[in-house]
């Protein structure tokens, strides 16, 4: 197996002191890499480099992770107080005490029976104890999204790690970063509903000589942001095994596709309004378009988008906007529109004064939402 060289002043593949490198050569041996953990918090003990991001996109800070002292806090009233289980179709219960999960596609989200202020600083807690640092908190809107950070557990724990510790810890870096949104909605019956998306970049090469490197998005993670979801599970009151067992119980459907109606492109989704606005509004986090505002009663979210640039190979949603040398577009408002259909719904894209977009850019922007609601 193969020793993964520590990345130094982001660089990778290179050490500030060549007989360093020489050591780390001769001592590496196999190492087993820790792919099925998650630990965000050991981050705060090793630097990470910065990202290089257009400017259309936030700034990240050089010290952007830290750890709240503490173990997490149990909500075990919560627990206590109820003993109601649902059960779907014979299969194991998607709901304990006033906690659930709901699935859709790879999409999962939790459903509470208590109000959005009630679990809005737990929710902060919760991301708090888990290593991370809140970059956006506007209980207003709803939103919180934490700084980018590293998940360490992927380092591989060879005999240089186990042998000098936190020595060379910090030389280490694997080269990825993730970051995750919150985003908490109202219900009709006093509820609330809680999504979480992940956004993740890693660090390539950019020129031919492997001198300098860039960031560049990379594929959201729904399995990451399952295991956050059943984290918070039990940080609400359910216990470890309980959320797992939640978790396992939900299955997927494919609902979506796109169409054209009328000569216009629109999204097909089946299922009713409801959840629908739920999945939408998760793919918008999900796939890097800025939600500046949305109104639920009339269907409607406002978000931002930069459109791709085809001259670039590279893959991702917003792949040309990373790069030394790449150009960044004039973000572009529009509407995402959903129209109930009863048992269906339908999306479609709306330019900024409620009119159709037009044909060939609204193709693209569904054709994105319904890559990753299905």
């Amino acid at each position: 197996m193969t020793f993964q060289t520590p990345i130094l002043d982001s660089k990778p593949a290179q050490l500030a002191l060549p007989a360093l490198l020489v050591l780390l050569t001769l001592l590496s041996g196999c190492s087993a890499l820790q792919g099925d953990k998650i630990d965000y918090k050991s981050a705060s003990t090793a630097k990470a480099p910065t990202l290089d991001v257009p400017p259309d996109l936030t700034q990240l800070n050089k010290d952007s992770r830290y750890v709240v002292p503490g173990a997490p806090v149990s909500a075990a009233a919560y627990q206590a107080a109820g003993t109601k289980k649902t059960a779907i179709s014979g299969t194991a219960p998607l709901s304990l005490g006033d906690v659930r999960i709901e699935r859709a596609g790879n999409q999962r989200w939790l459903v509470i029976d208590r109000p959005a202020e009630k679990v809005w600083d737990p929710i902060k807690e919760f991301w708090q104890e888990n290593g991370f640092l809140l970059a956006t908190d506007q209980q207003d809107l709803g939103i919180m999204e934490t700084d980018w950070a590293e998940n360490r557990a992927k380092l591989p724990m060879d005999f240089i790690r186990n042998t000098l510790g936190r020595v060379l810890d910090s030389l280490y870096s694997t080269g990825e970063r993730d970051k995750f949104r919150t985003r908490i909605e109202r219900n009709s019956s006093g509820g609330s509903e809680i999504f979480i998306s992940h956004r993740g970049m890693v660090e390539v090469y950019s020129d031919s000589d492997k001198s300098k490197t860039i960031w560049q998005p990379r594929t959201p993670d729904p399995e990451l942001e399952t295991e956050f979801l059943r984290r918070l599970m039990v940080k609400l009151g359910v216990s470890q095994e309980q959320s797992k067992t939640l978790v396992a119980s939900t299955q997927a459907k494919t609902l979506s596709r796109l169409v054209t109606l009328n000569n216009q492109p629109t999204l097909q989704i089946d299922e009713g309004f409801e959840r629908a606005w739920r999945r939408v509004g998760l793919t918008l986090d999900r796939t890097g378009f800025t939600v500046e505002d949305r109104d639920r009663t009339q269907g409607i979210y406002f978000v931002r988008y930069v459109e791709p640039n085809p001259d670039k190979k590279e893959p991702g949603f917003f792949a040309k906007m990373f790069g030394a040398k790449a150009k960044t577009s004039t973000p572009q408002k529009h509407r995402i529109a959903l129209q109930n259909q009863g048992t269906s719904t339908r999306v479609v894209v709306l330019n900024t004064e409620g009119k159709p977009e037009a044909a060939e850019l609204a193709q693209r922007i569904l054709k994105v939402l319904v890559d990753d609601l299905k």
